[in-house]
């Protein structure tokens, strides 16, 4: 445990962004997979409702850097292609 009333603080705002972060990483995997079920039942007009959702999550988490740009760009195309291939 840090003694120095700085340090102290350091370790309080750490936890927040941790908790904050794993909020939304989580939200961010909830959006993709429910894109997954839509798609997997080849529902195509809830497929595209959620694809839009999880295109988003994937842009906002690129922005906070929860993820790298080049990731979310691989996971924006991967998403992209299961929507195109449903009929």
């Amino acid at each position: 445990m840090p003694n120095i009333k700085s340090a102290k603080k350091r370790v309080l705002l750490a936890e927040a962004r941790n908790a904050r972060n794993k909020a939304e990483k989580s939200a961010l995997k909830t959006a993709i997979k429910k894109f997954e079920a839509a798609a997997a039942d080849g529902d195509r007009t809830e497929a595209e409702a959620t694809y839009k959702v999880a295109v988003k999550a994937v842009d906002k988490a690129a922005a906070k850097g929860l993820m790298h740009k080049n990731n979310a760009a691989h996971k924006k195309s991967a998403l992209t292609l299961k929507l195109n291939k449903i009929g």
